[in-house]
């Protein structure tokens, strides 16, 4: 038998990468079905978290937000072709035979079917997404029974610095220039809580809102404690100005926080 020495290094290596996949597989495998399931055919992929079955619906995948592709005048974000290949990739494994386990909240406001997708293997397909970097965890209820398994394939994947992870694509609040999802980090100046919900004044043009509808996912009481301390956060960002003119003093830029999992209490 002939044997071959491996350096060193190249087996840590070699042992890193293989726990890395390891990890996110295990998530991907750990984000099991909670209800009951429906047989679908995909007949494309429209990009790295909608596709479109052969029955016509469009389906936005829960828990990820993928890069996305040029449109409306701005350009391809970066990792928003890999996302689309990959979950293409991933379709075809399973011939394009699909499990579909729609939400809670079954269509969004563009009238797409919002719903899990899990391949012949039983592994959730975002989770795989987010596994390798190829999107961001999101969570909106009532559409949230998967997030925590999706949320540990993305700590994976941001660990090893995989997809979008690789360039921390973590804003500061003074670089915020267009609307659209954002991850953002700052500091709270003054926190408010009125009819509208709990609002976070950054030191900077943001201010964050978590509206009654979702308080009652948060700690409220430990939320209204925060001035002063700095988080991550991630969302939609609305330009207020867009409505009218921003009264002065008053941020321009808004994000609405739909879960306690898109946000992130830093030291």
């Amino acid at each position: 038998m002939l044997l071959v020495a491996v350096p060193r290094k190249a087996s840590l290596v070699g042992a890193f990468f293989m726990s890395v996949v390891s990890a996110f597989a295990g998530a991907a495998e750990a984000c099991r079905p909670t209800g009951a399931l429906q047989n679908v055919e995909v007949a494309r992929v429209v990009d790295g978290d909608t596709v479109r079955l052969r029955d016509g619906r469009s389906v936005r995948l829960i828990g990820i937000n993928a890069p996305e592709l040029a449109h409306n005048g701005r350009t391809t974000e970066p990792f928003a072709e890999a996302a689309k290949q990959r979950l293409q990739a991933l379709v075809s494994a399973s011939d394009g035979r699909l499990a579909l386990q729609p939400g809670r909240q079954a269509r969004d406001h563009y009238g797409r079917t919002l719903a899990h997708l899990f391949d012949a293997s039983g592994a959730n397909l975002e989770a795989r997404l987010l596994g390798e970097g190829l999107g961001y965890l999101v969570a909106v209820a009532p559409n949230t029974e998967l997030t925590a398994c999706q949320q540990a394939a993305e700590r994976a994947a941001r660990s090893a610095n995989l997809g979008v992870w690789k360039r921390s694509p973590v804003l500061s609040l003074d670089r915020l220039a267009q609307s659209g999802f954002a991850v953002v980090r700052g500091r709270v100046l003054e926190v408010e809580r009125n009819r509208g919900g709990i609002w976070l004044e950054m030191d900077g043009p943001l201010v964050l809102r978590i509206e009654p509808k979702v308080l009652k996912a948060f700690d409220a009481k430990r939320v209204m404690q925060m001035a002063g301390r700095s988080l991550e956060v991630r969302g939609w960002v609305v330009d207020r100005s867009r409505r009218g003119a921003v009264p002065a003093g008053k941020a321009r830029w808004q994000m609405s926080v739909t879960d306690p999992a898109m946000l992130e209490w830093l030291p």
